[in-house]
């Protein structure tokens, strides 16, 4: 049975405008929003916040979690089975120059309708969704 990856992500969302990331991944580049693992100690909040910052340069705070995704793939030849808790994030800070600009090809701005044609991810068409939600 694979072990279990916990990861945690955020979604800022300011103004009917969602931020994206370009990140490289498994050989092509993918919009998506920023996420990572968590890291020995850390709660999904805390994991999430570090890893917007890291991604994005941006501080930010939590408002609310938002959405939590389970899914399963192959890395390499060993199945790995995860799980990502969203939260939806204000900026509170920062200058928005990502500190892992080797994971972090390039950032954007889209309103939510942009977004869903940019994003290949089931979980953040989702997330979109939620959010068309939100925002009627």
């Amino acid at each position: 049975m694979p072990d279990k990856e916990h990861s945690a992500g955020g979604v800022i969302f300011e103004d009917g405008t969602v931020l994206l990331i370009l990140v490289k991944n498994l050989g092509g580049k993918v919009w998506t929003f920023p996420k990572g693992r968590l890291e020995s100690g850390e709660t999904p909040e805390t994991a999430a916040l570090r890893e917007v910052a890291e991604e994005t340069g941006w501080d930010c705070e939590i408002i609310s979690p938002l959405y939590k995704t389970e899914y399963s793939f192959l890395r390499g030849n060993m199945p790995v089975d995860k799980d990502v808790r969203w939260f939806l994030m204000k900026r509170v800070g920062g200058d928005g120059l990502p500190k892992t600009p080797d994971e972090v090809l390039s950032m954007k701005w889209l309103p939510l309708a942009d977004a869903e044609n940019e994003l290949i991810y089931k979980a953040d068409l989702e997330i979109i969704n939620l959010l068309k939600k939100l925002g009627s």
